[in-house]
Parts: structure tokens; sequence; C-alpha cells
């Protein structure tokens, strides 16, 4: 693991090195860059609130500037979480060893008294959600092709992440506020605080569900059987927000308090998907949109069985094929009635009916 103090003496190298923990409560901290609370402090101006650019279930992110001038992107992890300390080290463990350019790079971190923070590269741009769902930033401007390019790199991201490595893994939370845009609006998964490793030997993992309400697979929300279709569901449901511009909890357009997933289903059966089109796009390849919202009902089939896997989605998006439609069946979707995005959770199944 190499020390932040580039250039300091052989005394000194190995002072910083003595209180470096290689692992915590079984967990390998990878071999990336250890941080002292000093050097964040001074590169986020002691985490002042000017420097705010965001905030999760277990924190935090500021952005900073280290002494080289690199601009990061610094977690913190609120103290005393023990749940939110589990994925803090689950996060270190996942990605301190997995590189590709649609993933947010893990740059260090910091385990020193009671911080425990991650530093990240700094990606310009901000999330998919708050360049199209929330309070929309004037400056940015997506396109058609901006946002074929975000569903594209997304979804190579994820076949990466299913089928390449080994084990493979499981995001888990997979959503437009997990989803960065850098300077070129290239998008890169973040947050695997909820991440799993999959191996190859096992069919799925029994495991407490968490993640975010209109995102969730029904198989996983209903008895927390998790495979890497849940993963392909979300990506889903995201294809449509990026599209629409719209949420994917509840919606007022269609009939009064529909998923956009149910709403776009009962385009799709009336032939008016372009209805669900975010009226500030302009000059789009209509069919092009229109294939990609039918990839998204493919990724949303209620039985996870009947999903694409992320390689077969990658194609489907990029390539001229002719989709199957007569295999295609009502998506599902669970409503939530708890409050904690991270806790087990009273839910509902339902099943899109044909009208």
């Amino acid at each position: 693991m190499s020390c932040g103090c580039f250039g300091a003496s052989t005394i000194k190298k190995k002072r910083s090195l003595s209180y470096i923990p290689k692992e915590i409560d079984g967990y390998p901290l990878g071999n990336i860059r250890h941080f002292s609370d000093k050097e964040l402090r001074l590169a986020t101006d002691n985490y002042h609130l000017r420097h705010k650019i965001g905030r999760g279930g277990f924190g935090t992110v500021y952005q900073g500037t280290l002494k080289d001038g690199r601009q990061v992107a610094v977690k913190t992890l609120s103290v005393g979480s023990k749940q939110g300390f589990r994925e803090f080290l689950a996060e270190i463990n996942t990605l301190s060893n997995v590189k590709h350019p649609n993933l947010v790079e893990l740059i260090g971190f910091c385990i020193q008294g009671p911080s425990r923070t991650l530093v990240y590269e700094y990606v310009e741009n901000g999330s998919v959600d708050s360049a199209l769902l929330g309070k929309k930033n004037k400056n940015i401007k997506l396109d058609w092709r901006k946002r074929s390019t975000i569903c594209v790199g997304t979804a190579k991201a994820l076949a990466f992440l299913h089928e390449e490595l080994a084990p493979h893994i499981v995001h888990r939370d997979i959503k437009a506020s997990n989803v960065l845009l850098d300077r070129d609006f290239n998008p890169k998964i973040g947050d695997f605080g909820l991440a799993k490793l999959f191996p190859d030997d096992i069919s799925h993992i029994s495991t407490r569900i968490a993640g975010t309400t209109g995102y969730l697979a029904p198989e996983y929300a209903f008895g927390g059987q998790l495979t890497m279709k849940a993963d392909v569901y979300s990506f889903g449901v995201l294809i449509l927000e990026i599209i629409s511009a719209k949420r994917s909890t509840r919606t007022n357009m269609g009939m009064p308090d529909q998923f956009l997933l149910e709403w776009a289903w009962q385009l799709y059966e009336e032939e008016k998907l372009l209805e669900l089109v975010d009226s500030d796009m302009e000059n789009f390849h209509v069919k092009e949109v229109i294939r990609y919202m039918k990839v998204a009902l493919f990724c949303t089939q209620s039985t996870a069985s009947r999903r694409p896997l992320m390689t077969q989605v990658v194609d489907m998006l990029t390539k001229e094929i002719q989709l199957n439609e007569k295999q295609l069946t009502a998506p599902g979707f669970f409503t939530d009635a708890g409050e904690s995005q991270n806790s087990s959770t009273k839910v509902s199944i339902t099943q899109v009916t044909p009208r």
C-alpha cells in the first residue's frame, strides 16, 4: 500500500505506514492510497459547506483539491453508522482492483480515529439525477446522442461487472444518482457500498433487501433472492428515466399514481411510446429511441429468467438486432411500505396487467 507522503524521509515513511491497516474485520483494504485526515481537511477547506456536492444514505460528498492540484470527490461516512461502516469496507474491497472507463475510480481512503472517508476521482457534470430528474442545470443540455451514450456506457460497465470479472459483481443500487457524468458526458457508475461478489457456482444470494424504491426487481424485493438480473431490471428503469426525464417512482403522467414503468407499458400496448419522450429532447432518431424503450421493457420483465444478460443488452442497444417482441410480457414492480432504503422492507408485488 502506498503512502501519500511522496518524497518524505525513510523515517517518516515508516511512521506513516505503521498505522495503515491492511484489513479490518476480515475485509482486505486493497492496494490503494491511504490519506491522512489532515490531508483531506486541507483538500476540502475543512469540509466547508461551499464544497459540498452531494449527500447519500451514509454521509456527505465534498469536492476537494489535493496538493498536486488533482480534483477529487471526498465521501465522508457519518460517525457512529455501523451499517454504513460495513458498506464503507465493502466499497474499498470491491473497487480497489477494478478499473473500467465507465466506473468511478476509487483513489484512496482514510481510516484515522473516528474518520472513515473514501476519495474518488472528481466527475465534472454531476449525476444523471441532477442533470435530468432534479432541478435541472440550465448549463447542461442532454440531447439524444448524450443520452444514448449514457445508456450504452452504463450497460457496458454492468456487462463488465457481471460477466468479465471473477468473481462477478452485482451492484445492487443502479439508479440515476449513482450514474455520474464526466466532462464529455460519458457515464461512470459509482457508489458500490451495497455491491455483492457473485461466484460462478451459485444461482442466487439470499440477502436483506437493499436499494432504492422504483428500481428494485420484484423477486428481490419480495424474497431477497439476489441475482445479476436485479441489476438488469434497475438498468431498464434507468433507461426509461433517461428518455423521459421523469422519476421512476410515482408520476402524475398517464393515469394518477402510476409508476413510470407502468405508464411505459400502457403506452407500449397502445403503440404510443413516443409520448414518454422528454419534451425538451429535440432532433432524435425516432426508431432508435423506441428501440431503447423496448429494450427497457425486456430488462424489466416480471420473471428474472426472461430478462437478457447485460452483454445482450449492449448488443440490443448498439446493433440493428430485430427484437422478438412476441417474447415480451408485462413488467413487474413493487410498492414500498417502508421508509429506509437499506433495511428490510415490507413489499407488495404487482404485475402490470394487459389492458
